[in-house]
């Protein structure tokens, strides 16, 4: 049938079956994927991030494995080895160097395991005391975020979803907890719970120190303040979602709307806010156990080394501002590398940067 050139029809003649190689490639899809794989190949497409991840991890194996096989212990005087009472005057020596007590051990055929960084005023070997008071940062760190997301994250979606008095009351909480001094809170908790552990010294609390115990009480009652806010504030802005909506028409209870709706919805928030909370927190701990109010001697952590090397400038022979460069840009890295993922993972994570 001969097609009329002033018809507006389709002309079929010049058309033709598609074939089987044509009809495959329409069936192409892009690949599922989710939130969190999505937003974790945006992550490692981040050198900066993938830096900071590569040494925050390797700081990780560092200071958990090592102690387990290193010749000296963070509180042990090593000239104890060799003689009953070492001269205090050998305490302090260079690193990678023996003194005269060492060296007479040499002589003898003893192996004498080095120093990498030399020893500090009470004989103890630097190098294990950087290590052990970096894992105790890191340990306060990673344990103070754990509480902080775990209490703010509940109290904000319950403050967020019920609304109403409940919400009111909880926010007027918060306002006070904000209005309160925290390094007064602590020294209130370091002395009343060194008062209690005298009590009790084989308690379990006891052993681990009334300022390392404080830390934690402190960041459980005031540190989650800002959690709660955050995540009050996502679960607001999604609770009327239709999902939600239907959830509650199909008969779900509020800890179901809770924990499969809006907190894995208010995820990216969460996982962002307790990233950037961990170098907060080891900041925080650093800054006390300089002053003295965080962990106790013989516990190392890289605040207290700051703090016990500012005494060791005065006396002779001491490596003086090595001891204290050691420590200070230990934690200048660690909480830097920290901040850097934080930001990363917001790249990766938070919907409202993305493109």
């Amino acid at each position: 049938m001969k097609h009329n050139p002033l018809s507006f029809q389709i002309n079929v003649e010049k058309f033709s079956f598609a074939s089987e190689s044509e009809k495959q490639s329409t069936n192409l899809m892009r690949p599922n994927t989710t939130f969190f794989v999505d937003g974790l190949k945006r992550f490692v497409r981040n050198p900066v991030a993938m830096i900071s991840f590569t040494f925050i991890f390797l700081l990780l194996l560092t200071v958990f494995i090592v102690p387990l096989f290193y010749p000296y212990a963070y509180d042990e005087n090593v000239y104890f080895r060799y003689v009953d009472r070492p001269d205090p005057s050998f305490n302090f020596i260079p690193p990678f160097t023996f003194n005269e007590i060492e060296q007479q051990a040499i002589a003898n055929g003893t192996f004498v395991p080095p120093h990498i960084f030399g020893t500090d005023a009470d004989g103890h070997d630097y190098f294990i005391r950087i290590i052990v008071g970096a894992r105790t940062s890191l340990i306060v760190g990673f344990f103070a975020a754990i509480i902080v997301l775990i209490i703010g994250g509940t109290i904000g979606a319950l403050s967020g979803y019920l609304g109403g008095k409940f919400d009111l009351i909880v926010m007027r909480i918060v306002d006070v907890i904000y209005s309160l001094p925290d390094i007064l809170i602590i020294i209130l908790f370091s002395t009343t719970l060194a008062a209690l552990f005298d009590k009790d010294k084989e308690s379990p609390l006891a052993q681990l120190g009334s300022g390392f115990v404080s830390i934690f009480l402190v960041f459980a009652i005031l540190y989650w303040v800002g959690m709660c806010r955050l995540v009050r504030g996502q679960v607001l802005s999604i609770k009327k979602q239709e999902y939600v909506m239907a959830a509650k028409a199909n008969g779900a209870n509020t800890r179901r709307i809770i924990l499969k709706h809006l907190l894995p919805n208010s995820i990216s928030v969460i996982i962002i806010s307790a990233a950037l909370q961990i170098p907060s927190a080891i900041f925080t701990e650093s800054f006390l156990s300089y002053l003295g109010l965080g962990v106790k001697y013989p516990t190392p952590s890289l605040g207290s080394l700051a703090s016990e090397s500012q005494s060791f400038i005065t006396m002779p022979n001491s490596p003086k501002l090595f001891m204290f460069l050691i420590p200070a840009i230990s934690i200048c890295l660690i909480v830097l590398s920290l901040n850097l993922l934080g930001d990363g993972l917001r790249d990766a994570f938070d919907p409202k940067l993305q493109k």
